[in-house]
């Protein structure tokens, strides 16, 4: 299968400048063909990635107390007892409690490609994927790229990704809350969901592009 799909490529002030030829079997799966489930796994296994297991107690042998038996064995009329760490004391260890452990769930990369064409299929079909032909801001403000958004009319969560971060593109964003760049490696099914719009520059849909092919 070859080329099928064009794009129109918009420089900041959201003025057509050419397009740009893409492949249909990346970028054009359609919405019967979109499989939910599939989605799903591959975005919680990526929560599962970022999620940290990190609770944890001490057990008997952890706790920081004394060895020592407690009080003699025999002769006092109180039932046998060992050391203070014993989890049915106040103080001592806990039994069975949790412990650090890892959440990750391996995903076949074949399914994690499929699952970002879909999400990327479907902002292009929903008409929600903005093609830029550079992120070429001449001033690090912040309202540098708030005139951007409002050349596209763009009031909603919006995802940057970009070939380069330079400068003044990581300045102008950075207090923007409703807005998050990352390079084009970082690009993720999660992400490309989580937010309305995404924003993307000409080099790096067509290195997407090729990274899916494979």
């Amino acid at each position: 299968m070859g080329f099928g799909m064009i794009l129109d490529v918009y420089n900041l002030k959201a003025e057509k400048v050419g397009e740009q030829e893409l492949k249909e079997e990346v970028f054009g799966i359609g919405e019967e063909e979109i499989n939910i489930p599939l989605i799903h796994q591959v975005v919680v296994a990526q929560l599962n990635k970022k999620r940290k297991g990190t609770a944890s107690t001490k057990t008997r042998s952890e706790v920081s107390l004394s060895t020592r038996k407690l009080y003699r064995q025999k002769g006092t009329g109180r039932a046998r007892a060992g050391s203070a760490g014993s989890p049915t004391r106040v103080g001592g260890g806990v039994a069975h409690g949790p412990k650090p452990k890892s959440y990750e769930q391996k995903v076949p990369k074949k399914m994690k490609k499929l699952a970002l064409k879909m999400a990327l299929s479907n902002k292009i079909s929903k008409k929600e994927l903005i093609l830029l032909d550079e992120f070429g801001l001449e001033s690090h403000k912040t309202k540098a790229f708030e005139g951007v958004l409002r050349a596209f009319n763009i009031n909603q969560k919006v995802l940057i990704v970009s070939s380069d971060l330079g400068r003044n593109l990581d300045l102008s964003t950075r207090n923007l809350q409703h807005v998050k760049v990352m390079k084009r490696e970082g690009i993720n099914v999660y992400d490309v969901l989580n937010y309305q719009y995404l924003m993307i520059d000409r080099p790096s849909i067509l290195s997407i592009q090729e990274a899916l092919e494979r």
